[in-house]
C-alpha cells in the first residue's frame, strides 16, 4: 500500500488530529495522493457534533466506495468513537478507529507484524436512532477499536495548513478533551479528559515553524483556557503564551477560542499589551439568557459574560471580538432569544458563529422537554445572523482611512491579493504581493464583508 489521503470533518482539532495521521504516514514512506479517489488507504476523520456532521460521515464513506471501490477506508474520530457499530455496517468501511484508538491508527491500519497488544471492544448497539437505509443490517461488521475514552491520555499534535494558504498561518492544536459538562455537547463522550501537550513540545513545534520561514502561529484547543491544569507540573494558560513569547522568535501568536471564565484579566493584559500577539479574542457565549445558561450548565452568567468583553474591548479598541451562540435550545423562549438578541446588540461583537442546536444522543439536553419547532429555531438563527452582518460591516468601516497590519495569503485573483489583518479582517490588497509576509496597509473602502487598501 504506498497511497493515502486524510479527509477531516469539523474543528480544528480534527484537523490537528488529522495533520498528525498524515506526519505519521509520510513516516511510514506513503505517499500523499491528490484525492481519495486516487488513494488505496482513505482516512476519514469523522466529527460529530451535529447530526448534519454524522450524515456528512456516512456521505463520504458512500462516495468514495462508489468512487474507489478498491480502497480501503478507515473511519476514526468523534464520530467513529461514539457510535462505531452504526458505521462499521456501511458498505466499504475496512476498519473503526475511535478516539481512544487514533493514536494507534497506523499501526493498526499498517502494522508491520502480528500485534497482540489491541483489545478490540465490539459495541453491542449503535447509539442513538437509526435507519435502515444509513445501516445495512446485511454487512459483516468490520474490526473495531474503541474503548473507555475517559482513561485515554494520548494528544495528537501537530500543525495544521490550510489547502489554500499553506505557505500562511499553521494552527498547532495543544490541548485536547474537556472537563467541562455542557448539557449539549457529546464532545467530553467522544474526546474525554482535558489533555495538555508539554510546554516544551510546543516550543519545539514553534520553534520549527519559526526556522521554516512562518511568521504567524494559531494555536487551538477545544478547553484552550485549560491548557497546564493537568500536567505534572500544572501551569496555567498565560504561563504558555508567556513561554512562547519569551523562547521562540515567533512574529505573530494568534489565540483561538477561549471559554469567558479563561479570560482573566492578566490574559486580557497580556494580549493587549504585546505587539506579537493578534489583537483578536473569541469569547463562546452560547445564549444571553440566565435560565438557559443555567440549563445548559455553562459555568457563567450573563453579567460576567458582558463584563469580560467590555474590558476586552476597553483594553483593545481595534480587537476582532467573536462569539459562539445557539440558538433553539430546549426551552428557550421567545423572551430568553430578546434577551440573546438585546445582549449581543448592545456588546461590541465583530462577528458571530450562529449555530442551531442539535440534539445528539447520550447528552442531557437531548432528553428535556419543550424542544424548540425547527421553523422558529431557523428564524432566530436568521435574525442573529442578519444582526452579526450588521455590527461587522459597522465594524469594517470604522478603519476607512487607517494603516493596518495585514499578513498576505497564498491567493491571488488577478488584481488583488487576500490578505488577514492583526485583528482577523479579510482584506484585498491591490496588485499581486508575496505570500507570507506583514505589511502594513492603508485601508480604503468596506465592501462585502472585507477591506480593501493598498500598501503604505
Amino acid at each position: 500500500m504506498g497511497t493515502f489521503y486524510v479527509e477531516n470533518f469539523g474543528c480544528r482539532a480534527t484537523q490537528a488530529d488529522g495533520a498528525a495521521l498524515e506526519r505519521q504516514l509520510r513516516e511510514r514512506g506513503l505517499d500523499r495522493a491528490g484525492s481519495a479517489s486516487q488513494a488505496e488507504l482513505v482516512v476519514l476523520n469523522t466529527c460529530t457534533v451535529t447530526a448534519s456532521a454524522d450524515r456528512d460521515a456516512r456521505a463520504a464513506i458512500r462516495r468514495i466506495h462508489r468512487q474507489n471501490p478498491e480502497c480501503r477506508i478507515v473511519v476514526t474520530g468523534c464520530y467513529a468513537q461514539r457510535a462505531p457499530q452504526e458505521i462499521a455496517a456501511l458498505p466499504g468501511v475496512s476498519e473503526v478507529i475511535g478516539n481512544s484508538h487514533k493514536h494507534e491508527l497506523v499501526k493498526i491500519a499498517l502494522p508491520r507484524e502480528k500485534d497482540t497488544n489491541f483489545t478490540r471492544f465490539l459495541e453491542t448497539a449503535c447509539e442513538g436512532p437509526t435507519t435502515k437505509s444509513e445501516v445495512p443490517r446485511t454487512k459483516d461488521v468490520g474490526p473495531i477499536y474503541v474503548s473507555d475514552i475517559f482513561a485515554h491520555t494520548e494528544l495528537l499534535a501537530a500543525p495544521v495548513f490550510d489547502a489554500a494558504n499553506e505557505r500562511t498561518r499553521p494552527i498547532l492544536k495543544v490541548q485536547d478533551g474537556c472537563d467541562n459538562r455542557c448539557s449539549f455537547c457529546v464532545i467530553p463522550q467522544v474526546r474525554g479528559q482535558s489533555r495538555s501537550l508539554p510546554l516544551p513540545q510546543i516550543l519545539q513545534e514553534v520553534n520549527t515553524l519559526v526556522t521554516a520561514g512562518y511568521r504567524e502561529v494559531v494555536i487551538s484547543g477545544i478547553n484552550l483556557g485549560r491548557w497546564g491544569r493537568d500536567l505534572v507540573n500544572p501551569a496555567r494558560f498565560e504561563n504558555l503564551i508567556r513561554a512562547i513569547l519569551d523562547h521562540t522568535a515567533l512574529e505573530k501568536l494568534r489565540i483561538s477560542s477561549v471559554e469567558p471564565m479563561d479570560w482573566s484579566d492578566e490574559l486580557i493584559r497580556l494580549v493587549a499589551s504585546s505587539p506579537r500577539i493578534a489583537k483578536h479574542a473569541h469569547v463562546p457565549m452560547q445564549s444571553a439568557s440566565d435560565r438557559v445558561l443555567r440549563l445548559m450548565h455553562r459555568k457563567y452568567r450573563p453579567w460576567h459574560y458582558r463584563e469580560k468583553l467590555e474590558k476586552i474591548r476597553a483594553t483593545m479598541p481595534t480587537a476582532a471580538i467573536g462569539a459562539d451562540v445557539m440558538v433553539g435550545f430546549p426551552g428557550e423562549t421567545d423572551d430568553d432569544f430578546a434577551q440573546t438578541h438585546r445582549m449581543i446588540d448592545e456588546l461590541p461583537f465583530t462577528y458571530l458563529h450562529v449555530f442551531t442546536y442539535s440534539a445528539r444522543p447520550g447528552t442531557p439536553a437531548a432528553g428535556m422537554g419543550a424542544q424548540v419547532p425547527p421553523t422558529v429555531a431557523a428564524e432566530r438563527n436568521r435574525l442573529l445572523r442578519e444582526l452579526a452582518a450588521e455590527k461587522k460591516q459597522s465594524f469594517l468601516r470604522s478603519f476607512i482611512g487607517q494603516t493596518l497590519d495585514a499578513i498576505t495569503l497564498n491567493q491571488f485573483d488577478g488584481e488583488h491579493t487576500e490578505c488577514l489583518t492583526d485583528n482577523y479582517l479579510k482584506l484585498s490588497l491591490r496588485g499581486r504581493h508575496e505570500a507570507n509576509r506583514w505589511v502594513p496597509v492603508s485601508v480604503q473602502q468596506a465592501n462585502a464583508g472585507a477591506l480593501l487598501g493598498v500598501v503604505v
